[in-house]
């Protein structure tokens, strides 16, 4: 008789049931005070609990274990692997939740960082640990002190809140939110903060701070700060170790020592060496005179020699297309430097200088300053002065090999001009202000005396005069060569020293090759 073979059924795996369960492993007494304690396993005596790897230890404990939880107290240790570790006095911890509630003298140790505190809550599942009553973060050299946190073990990550402070070897921060990372010693600034590094200070509300490499990178117009210079711009980013700063956008550069300041889109600078340049729509301002001098280049920069010394000074660099706007003088040129050891600044490649109705040109242009108002001026090949008249049609000229002006108080006291020097001067009727005459003088040295900007005398040697009435005046005489107005080239107002507007065709200075000077002859037998 044959008997059909059923198929045999499959087993279905069984799922894997997690054991929660939180196991005693060793007490050296054990009792029940169902009155005194409850319900609760009352453990005396090298006490030691395990629950999903980890290890519990304690001097005494109430074990309940319908509630899988216990109490811990006295020289609580809670061990998991060998990179945590929680000490405390007292502990309540809970198996189903995985959470241990630490109290008094807390430890959390894990790998290179410690946390200090007096009340803490670990939770297992999550693998973050939370302090409310203060506590203290050590991460190497680093310290960390708030009145409440979190430190995720999973992450690395702390988050701390109200009265936070982070100390370093070099650098101290205060803030009301910081969020830090011990595996990268990187700390993000989330709220208005202030830090300290030697003699610089910093304040943020948006930025990141590495305690290792000292570099900042700051955002939200953050402000650096040291010994009066200021920098300020929509990104920062500051190395305190070799004293570097960048600066992005909307960028303010401001000495308050010196009553200088420098904006632009660019900026950096380096406080060891006081290295600094600015670039995109750069601008730089004085504002050491009641009134303001703007300066825009495309691109400025500013050695300083012998810094931290008494002999410190400094050389400002601005090319290209110089222009500058003050309400009392204008000026434009490629290029400038300006050096505070002699305190001269140096004018190159077709430079003209303004002062109301007064233009000067020249191939070189020095100015010479003291207590940062004008001393001296020379002006050196192809100078070239002329005064605008109030008819705005004549103008008195005058042109030489060099040009020097002596100033008191900010105004011009002397005038020479110096080397095949050319005048054209007209003169006006004091009573009906017209212009009669003008006179033609041809001469190898002129010096002009002034008193509240009008000539007081005139001296020259050996001059050729010529007087021409105002009708008669031949076309070769006037105006002299080399004359041109340059008013559509002029800075009209500090808005103004954006837009570059370069002399017109023709009107550019002629290079003027200059002879060397001879050699010195050898001797036959050297």
């Amino acid at each position: 008789m044959a008997f059909a073979m059923a198929p045999a059924k499959k087993r279905t795996a069984r799922k894997k049931v997690e054991d929660k369960k939180v196991y005693l492993v060793h007490s050296d007494r054990l009792h029940y005070d169902q009155y005194q304690n409850g319900d609760a396993q009352v453990l005396n005596g090298h006490v030691h609990f395990r629950h999903q790897g980890a290890d519990l230890y304690c001097d005494s404990a109430h074990f309940y274990d319908q509630t899988n939880s216990f109490e811990a107290f006295g020289h609580v240790r809670m061990l998991q692997g060998d990179t945590l570790s929680l000490t405390s006095d007292y502990a309540y911890y809970d198996g189903n939740d995985q959470l241990a509630q630490a109290r008094y003298n807390v430890v959390l140790k894990h790998r290179k960082s410690i946390l200090y505190t007096d009340s803490l809550d670990y939770d297992r599942l999550y693998n973050f640990g939370n302090f409310f009553e203060g506590g203290k973060l050590v991460d190497g050299s680093s310290v960390l002190t708030s009145d409440w946190g979190e430190y995720h073990t999973d992450t690395k990550q702390a988050i701390f809140y109200y009265d936070v402070q982070l100390k370093d070897k070099k650098m101290y921060m205060t803030t009301d939110s910081l969020f830090y990372d011990t595996q990268t010693s990187r700390a993000h600034i989330v709220g208005p903060s202030e830090i300290v590094s030697g003699t610089s200070r910093i304040y943020s509300e948006d930025g990141y701070y590495n305690t290792k490499s000292e570099q900042s990178e700051l955002f939200g117009r953050s402000v650096i700060s040291d010994q009066g210079r200021i920098l300020i711009g929509d990104s920062v980013y500051h190395n305190a170790a070799d004293g570097t700063n960048y600066a992005y956008w909307n960028v303010v550069y401001n000495d308050t020592v010196n009553k200088n300041m420098m904006t632009g889109d660019y900026c950096e600078y380096n406080d060891s060496t006081g290295y600094a340049m600015a670039t995109k729509r750069a601008v730089t301002i004085d504002y050491s005179q009641q009134d303001s001098l703007f300066m825009h280049a495309d691109t400025f920069k500013i050695f300083t020699f012998n810094i931290r010394t008494d002999s410190v000074y400094r050389k400002i660099h601005a090319y290209n297309k110089v222009r500058a706007y003050r309400t009392d003088i204008q000026a434009v040129c490629d290029s400038l430097v300006y050096d505070t050891q002699d305190s001269c600044m140096t004018m190159y490649k077709d430079p003209i200088i303004w002062n109301d109705g007064q233009q000067l040109v020249g191939e070189l242009v020095k100015v010479y300053m003291r207590d940062s108002t004008i001393d001296y001026a020379h002006v050196i090949g192809q100078a070239f002065s002329t005064e605008q008249l109030h008819d705005s049609i004549h103008f008195n000229q005058i042109s030489s090999k060099e040009m020097k002006t002596f100033f008191e108080k900010g105004e011009a006291r002397e005038f020479q001009a110096i080397d095949d020097v050319l005048i054209n001067y007209f003169h006006v009727d004091e009573e009906d202000s017209a212009i009669t005459m003008m006179n033609h003088v041809e001469t190898s040295l002129l010096r002009m005396f002034l008193k509240n900007r009008k000539m007081e005398k005139l001296w020259t040697n050996k001059a050729m005069c010529t007087y021409y009435p105002i009708n008669q005046i031949p076309a070769e005489t006037n105006p002299l060569p080399g004359f041109a107005w340059f008013d559509y080239v002029r800075p009209l107002n500090k808005e103004d020293i954006f837009n570059w507007r370069p002399k017109k065709a023709g009107t550019e200075l002629k290079e003027i090759k200059r002879r060397e000077p001879p050699r010195k002859m050898k001797r036959r037998n050297e």
